[in-house]
């Protein structure tokens, strides 16, 4: 990430970070180093999930991205299989690599895939009974680790912190679109 120095063009938006659209000034209260710490910090906990993912890949013995398609199967799956298309969406993937990945998953008998009976076209993934059992296997430990990260929240803080994020997200979202089309 670039740091930046008062004479600087804001990235994203391509003004100068000392006045807003129209040539007003920002507004005062706008901290900037804060935002960037907390940018960083997102980088940190990006970091240690995709460790600690690695980590429970590694008991299933495959990698941190299949592992990441398990989970995401086993989160959207309501009993009659998820979609390439879903689980791509849930994990920020192209459906390609899903599908790939899903075929390496299967071979290994944690995957089941079958054709949808309502569309052909579409692909319906589950989890085996092995990759449920082996799930089931590590809860204990996964709940105890969700429980150490979160002991600090109540549910309200929780469900403030999810209101947050989900808009940082969607915000991000349109970042990415506007530093790609070169604002």
């Amino acid at each position: 990430m670039p740091i930046r120095h008062s004479a600087s063009r804001d990235e994203l938006t391509g003004h100068h970070p000392d006045t807003a659209e129209g040539g007003n000034l920002p507004e005062p209260s706008r901290d900037y180093g804060l935002s960037h710490q907390i940018i960083w910090d997102f980088v940190a906990i990006s970091n240690h999930l995709e460790d600690i993912r690695r980590s429970w890949a590694k008991l299933f013995g495959i990698s941190g991205s299949q592992w990441l398609i398990v989970m995401a199967i086993n989160d959207l799956d309501q009993g009659n299989g998820v979609s390439v298309g879903e689980v791509s969406a849930k994990i920020h993937a192209v459906s390609t690599f899903v599908t790939t990945q899903t075929k390496i998953l299967e071979k290994l008998g944690l995957v089941i895939r079958q054709t949808s009976s309502a569309d052909g076209r579409v692909v319906l993934m589950s989890l085996s009974p092995l990759a449920r059992q082996q799930i089931a296997d590590l809860s204990a430990r996964w709940e105890a680790l969700h429980a150490f990260i979160f002991r600090d929240f109540d549910a309200q803080s929780m469900s403030d912190v999810k209101d947050k994020l989900e808009m940082l997200k969607k915000r991000a979202k349109i970042a990415v679109a506007r530093v790609t089309e070169g604002i």
